[in-house]
């Protein structure tokens, strides 16, 4: 299937991880893929994976959260590959440390990168989308858009404000009646390298909270939302599911279980490298390319029931009214056979 054949996709963050997964997955239906990211290296091997896979690929090296920066590599991609289709925001940043032991110059870069380069993606695609008339912004969320958890604060900051922001958006679109459309993706814990390049001050090697998922989960959820986004927004992954529910219905009680469990969960046994790569400030993939997947290929699913279903909603009710006629044509014969 060749949903994207032919189409224009613009994905920030698409050296590493879910970013460059997605740009793969693009590539394999056919799609012509701007790669943005700020990793040379990262860019270049997510390239050749794209073309390999089926894609054209353009890679353009940008910071998300120098606004001009990032109009002036769209309209490149205007110029090489035609107009955007779809624009997918990945691109983020992070620090891991208790909230006291961030600095402020910190959690200004990673609300710049992290939420900002979201908002100013956005901003850019939507004035060439309106021009246009047509066009499709997924933003990639997580499940830390709803819940926040210790030692992550500015990364869930950031991913609560992209919340707000695009729901925002959402209905200002609905109320223009406008054919743009606009959904977000709520993430689990994915398998990338960013676990390897992460500011940390953490006594151990920072990991994340399990159950963790391949990139590619993730990309084949961004992909659907891309091909169907007029829903609101997607869950991947049944920790996502799991996490959102529990959260609506009893959030102090969450609290308390990840005040027990949320540092030891967001580490590993091994003592943390002082020598690590940091991409907080420049790329730790200038040189070096790191790939798609992180260091948990031996954890991590490949596959998410929960995403399915998510996808297939009137599937699952159409099943589910069956079975239930069907249950209501054998409850007369129950009870013939109890009065006999």
């Amino acid at each position: 299937m060749n949903t994207f054949k032919g189409k224009t996709v613009v994905v920030t963050g698409a050296s590493g991880g879910i970013g460059r997964a997605t740009a793969i997955g693009f590539g394999q239906q056919g799609a012509s893929v701007a790669l943005l990211a700020r990793g040379e290296a990262g860019l270049a091997g997510a390239a050749r994976e794209v073309e390999a896979a089926g894609g054209r690929a353009l890679t353009i090296a940008v910071d998300t959260s120098d606004h001009h920066a990032l109009d002036a590599a769209a309209t490149r991609v205007e110029r090489e590959l035609g107009p955007v289709d779809i624009w997918v925001n990945v691109a983020f940043t992070s620090v891991f440390a208790p909230f006291d032991q961030i600095k402020p110059e910190e959690y200004q870069r990673v609300t710049e990168v992290s939420y900002l380069g979201y908002v100013y993606g956005t901003m850019i695609a939507l004035d060439r989308m309106k021009r246009q008339g047509q066009g499709t912004i997924v933003q990639v969320g997580s499940a830390l858009a709803y819940r926040g958890i210790p030692l992550q604060s500015a990364y869930c900051g950031a991913k609560h404000a992209i919340q707000g922001f695009n729901e925002s958006l959402r209905c200002e679109l609905l109320h223009d009646r406008s054919p743009i459309r606009t959904t977000m993706v709520q993430m689990p814990a994915v398998n990338t390298p960013q676990f390897s390049w992460v500011l940390s001050r953490l006594p151990n090697k920072a990991q994340p909270v399990p159950p963790i998922y391949q990139p590619e989960v993730a990309a084949r959820g961004v992909l659907y939302a891309a091909a169907h986004p007029h829903r609101r927004e997607y869950w991947v992954g049944g920790s996502t599911m799991g996490t959102l529910v529990a959260n609506a219905v009893a959030p102090g009680l969450l609290d308390r279980y990840l005040a027990r469990t949320g540092f030891k969960s967001q580490q590993r046994p091994q003592p943390r490298d002082p020598e690590q790569p940091v991409n907080l400030w420049k790329a730790a993939d200038e040189q070096r390319d790191f790939g798609t997947h992180g260091a948990f290929d031996a954890r991590s699913a490949e596959r998410s029931v929960q995403l399915w279903a998510s996808q297939h909603h009137g599937t699952i009710l159409a099943a589910g009214g069956a079975a239930a006629a069907g249950l209501l044509t054998l409850f007369p014969m129950f009870l013939g056979k109890r009065r006999r």
